[in-house]
Formats: C-alpha cells, sequence, structure tokens
C-alpha cells in the first residue's frame, strides 16, 4: 500500500495461493527475537537536506505536463538518469535505498510509476515542499530518466517485527472480506513488486515507517490528485484500524524477493 499507495482490486487468498507463495521465490525475513529493529526518524532540524540546495543556481522551473504526456514520453535512459538522480540520493540514497525510514526506498520502484509521482509533486497534486523544489526544473524526460535509473537498482531487504506477522500477512495475502478490505496483493502481487502496467507501485521491503505514515495519510482522507487511481487507497485505509496499518507495515518491510544473482545449490 506506498509511495503513492495504490489500490487494490477485491481478492481472498485461499491455501491453493499461500502454496503458490512458497513456490514463488519469496522470501519474508523477521527478526530473530521477534522484535523489528528500531528506526528513529531524524529531527526536524537534521534531517537529511537534498544535495542540489547548496552550490550551482537553481534551474528554471517548467510547468508541469498532462498525465497523458507523462505516459507518452520515451522511455528513460538509466545512464543519464544516474546524473540527474543525484541530488535525490541525500534522502533516497544514492542506490535509491534510503537509511532513514522517512524516507522512501525508490530502487526497484517501476519508472512509470516514479515519473508520474514526479509530475504529482510539480503539480502540487501530492503535496512535499521538499519535493515541489526539487521536482520545478525537472522535464518529462527527466523523469523518466531518473525513474529508470532507480528501476535498474534493488532494493535491499527489510526485518518485520514477528510479533506482527501474522495479521500483517493475513491482511496482504486474504484482506477482511467482513470490513470490505481487500487483499493487497491484489494489486500489489503476492512477492510486493507491484504492477508496473496499472501503475501499482512496489511495496516490498519499503521501510515500515513510511508505509505507516502513508497509510495513517490515506486513512485521513489525504488523496494524490482528482484521478480515480489517486482515490483507491484512501477507501481502503479508511478501513484499517490503528493496528492493521502498524502490522501491514512491517509485514511489507519484511517482504522480499530472493536475490536472482546469488547462487543456487545443485540437487543432492
Amino acid at each position: 500500500m506506498s509511495f503513492r499507495l495504490a489500490g487494490f482490486r477485491p481478492a481472498v487468498v485461499n491455501a491453493v495461493a499461500l502454496v503458490f507463495a512458497l513456490s514463488a521465490g519469496v522470501v519474508f525475513a523477521q527478526n530473530a527475537k521477534g522484535q523489528a529493529a528500531q528506526k528513529t526518524p531524524a529531527p526536524a532540524t537534521t534531517a537529511a537536506k537534498p544535495a542540489a540546495a547548496s552550490s550551482a543556481p537553481a534551474a528554471a522551473a517548467t510547468p508541469a505536463a498532462s498525465d497523458e504526456d507523462v505516459m507518452a514520453a520515451k522511455p528513460g535512459n538509466a545512464t543519464a538518469g544516474q546524473a540527474k538522480a543525484a541530488a535525490c540520493g541525500a534522502c533516497h540514497g544514492a542506490d535509491g535505498n534510503s537509511t532513514d525510514g522517512q524516507y522512501p526506498k525508490l530502487a526497484g520502484q517501476h519508472e512509470m510509476y516514479i515519473a508520474h509521482q514526479l509530475n504529482n509533486f510539480k503539480s502540487g497534486a501530492r503535496q512535499n515542499a521538499i519535493m515541489q523544489g526539487m521536482v520545478a526544473p525537472l522535464s518529462v524526460q527527466d523523469m523518466h530518466d531518473i525513474g529508470a535509473y532507480f528501476a535498474s537498482k534493488q532494493s535491499l531487504p527489510g526485518v518485520a517485527d514477528e510479533s506482527l506477522v501474522t495479521q500483517g500477512q493475513k491482511l496482504y495475502r486474504e484482506g477482511d472480506t467482513a470490513r470490505g478490505i481487500p487483499a493487497c496483493m491484489a494489486c500489489h502481487s503476492i512477492d510486493g513488486r507491484g504492477n508496473p502496467g496499472a501503475m501499482y507501485p512496489q511495496l516490498t521491503s519499503q521501510h515500515a515507517q513510511y508505509i505507516e505514515a502513508k497509510l495513517k495519510d490515506f486513512h485521513d482522507g489525504v488523496t494524490w490528485g482528482t484521478e480515480a487511481h489517486a482515490q483507491i487507497m484512501p477507501l481502503i485505509a479508511k478501513k484499517l484500524d490503528p493496528q492493521d496499518i502498524s502490522a501491514l507495515a512491517t509485514y511489507i518491510e519484511g517482504l522480499h524477493v530472493a536475490d536472482k544473482s546469488a547462487p543456487v545449490s545443485a540437487s543432492p
């Protein structure tokens, strides 16, 4: 439920789906002592500052594009995006793996989703004072290049609070039909990788602190624009109670995909 946390289609998972999960290469990391790793948000006065704010003169602002223009732009170039994303590293990490839980991980996030959200910040559909300043000079192609760069990276796995895993897993995989809560995996996939074609974002390994903050925002009615896509999460999140939100957030942080580059042991 993320970064903009996209919506869900109703789905109830039965035992067959759980068996599929085990065969799909999903790895779920839990703290051996059943406790989440302690994370302390940076104080407001010491939070990371965007690197671009210090030296060179700011580039001229350009107007936000339409959603259609963002969708129609040519695919981004990850090599070009690496240089354009340099300023992003101050908060999100050079490779998109932020170390501060208040800033989302961008590594592995879908290019189109990143470009769309950057344009939302630029248009004001999504409010964030720092981000609005950062995206002001970006063109649509810049946004796609930055998205392509972060999409080429792999998110580092997080650790879940074992005491909340059961509740979080049930909501993520099955939802709660009695309360009208669909399964998160219906849109964000069983391993949390999302659906790039439908612009449902990757959630896997995202910081629990960030997920929890966004779910609380959605619960309280915050929306990221007027489009139909932006209305889905607020409708769902308002049905979640504080315990649901905490359980989902930590479950998502501990959800990650096995590293495909790791060697596979031969069968005996």
